[in-house]
This record gives structure tokens, sequence and C-alpha cells, in this order.
């Protein structure tokens, strides 16, 4: 599923994150890794300094897959590198990165949340950013505060689902990766809170602003909407379960994208998969909204999947 994997960098430590996450999935699916860097304009055309840098990176991301991850006879392990970019025009990281993935038919793109600015360094939390609400492959996110570790691993995740079919667009990824991995899957459904909305002829109230009142429904009141919940998980463990995944379940109330990023932090987990987008409306999430929160505000590697148009 993820035969090709770019992993761009900008010259910085903190982007070079991303290089065990690659290492781990090529070494377990027998993937491609191209490792890239995206040069500016302002760069001096004459002296190609992150070409040895690159190909240091390469050389060594690829004897540290064959180090790690049992080869099967006649498998090849391929890392490559480019510099892309540069040709004197405006060049836009994100847009290179986006345009180059296109091109070369790449499968899963890898790249830190963060990086260092300055010269030859791109402000790689805006690229990330960008790249992920306009890629149409898988990203995964890592965080720029996750330590640089030859010994990552993706043995627990976490799949928030909302009951929408684009939500489950995940599902084919959890079932490759779980052939792949010895992995612990939980899944995770967050009933929104509902509020009973009444007018107010006060200036302030504490639930809402002037002229409604805001009253949560009682844990009674919700109890059908997770008893919905409960039936929609257990059905696609179920589903799971045929496929030969194993899985937990859980169903929480409260805010979607607070509930995950906290589920995610209690069990330690080392990855959350989501779809980025969803229905919205009654009983669904707005997986725009909700994916951009946990991106910015949780703690653990993200890896999205944008839904095809027919789901």
């Amino acid at each position: 599923m993820f035969k090709r994997i770019l992993v761009p960098l900008d010259g910085s430590e903190l982007a070079e994150i991303a290089l065990p996450y690659a290492e781990e999935i090529a070494g377990k699916m027998g993937s491609e890794v191209i490792i890239i860097h995206v040069k500016e304009p302002s760069e001096n055309q004459s002296k190609p300094e992150h070409r040895p840098y690159l190909s240091k990176i390469a050389t060594q991301t690829e004897q540290n897959i064959k180090k790690s991850h049992t080869i099967a006879p006649g498998e090849k392990i391929k890392v490559t590198s480019a510099v892309i970019g540069g040709t004197g025009v405006m060049t836009r990281p994100a847009e290179q990165i986006i345009e180059y993935a296109e091109k070369e038919n790449i499968s899963l793109i890898i790249m830190a949340t963060h990086g260092r600015t300055g010269i030859s360094r791109w402000a790689l939390g805006d690229t990330a950013n960008k790249v992920a609400r306009s890629f149409k492959c898988p990203i995964l996110l890592i965080r720029a505060a996750a330590k640089k570790s030859g010994n990552v691993r993706l043995d627990k995740i976490l799949v928030p689902l909302d009951g929408s079919q684009p939500g489950e667009a995940v599902l084919p990824y959890i079932e490759a990766l779980a052939s792949k991995f010895k992995q612990n899957i939980t899944l995770i459904n967050v009933v929104e809170q509902i509020f009973h909305v009444y007018p107010s002829y006060e200036s302030q109230s504490y639930y809402g602003g002037a002229g409604i009142i805001k009253v949560p429904y009682t844990e009674e009141e919700m109890k059908p909407f997770k008893k919905l919940a409960d039936e929609y998980i257990n059905k696609v463990k179920d589903k799971l379960s045929g496929a030969g995944v194993k899985t937990s379940v859980m169903v929480k109330v409260g805010s979607a994208s607070a509930e995950i990023i906290e589920s995610a932090n209690d069990m330690q987990a080392d990855l959350v998969v989501m779809s980025t987008h969803g229905h919205s409306g009654f009983g669904r999430w707005d997986h725009g909204s909700i994916t951009d929160k946990v991106l910015h505000g949780g703690n653990t590697p993200l890896l999205l999947i944008r839904p095809s148009r027919k789901s």
C-alpha cells in the first residue's frame, strides 16, 4: 500500500525526526524511500551543498533499514535522494513537495510539523500545514517535540471514527498496517455533547452569551446517543476482527478533538490514524475542523487519510 515514501527535509535536525518512521514503515512494508530537499531561488545554483547531505542521509537510512529489519530473499531496499526547485523563480516548498509527490506517484509523505527557519531552512511548520491541507496521498506528520530515535514503534494505534463513510476511509489502511505490524488497534467514537437551547433575557448567562442559555443534556438524556455510538463502533470492530485485526473500543462524550487527544495521551499511542473529512451534522463530526485541532493540539504522530470523492 505504501510503495513509495517521500521524506522532505530542510536540513534541520528537527526535520530528520521523520526518518526513523520512514525506516520502520519501509522495513516492514518493503517500501522505496525518497528523501528530498526543496532548494530556494536565493541559494547558489553552483554550490549543490545539499546533495552530499542528502546522499549521506539516504545511505544511513538504507543501512538502518537493513540493520533493523529482516529483508526477504530477492527483496531490495531502495533509498534515493533528490534536490528539487531553485529555478530562479519564487519557490514555495509546500507546492514543490505536492507537485513532486504527484509526479512521482508517492503513496505516503512523512514529515515533521516544525523545523528551523533561516538560511536554507523552511518554515517547516507552515510547510507541513500547507501540504496536509492539499495532499492527495496519505501523510504522516511527526511532532517536532518527538525525540529522534532508531527505535520507533507503531504498536499502539488510535483510530477515531464518527460513523460516516468518509471517516471509514482509514479502515483499509488499518488492515494493511496490521498485516505487517503487531499492533493494538483502539477504535474511538466520541459523542459530541448536546445542549438544550433556551432564550434568555439576561445580558449574560453561564452557559451561553446574551440572548440564549445552553444547558447540557443530562447523562440519562445522552444514553441513547451513546448506545448508538457503542453499537456502531462494535460493528466496525467485528468487521476488522473478521479480517484478522485485533481491536478494542471506547466511546466518549464531549469535544471530539479534546477526547481524541486525551485518549491518545492516556494510552500512550504511537500513532493516531484519522480521515480528514466526514459528514458534519447531527451525530457526525466536522472532520476538517476536528483533524485541524488534533493536528495542532495533540502530541502523537498523526497519519491523515483523504477519502476518495466517492466516499
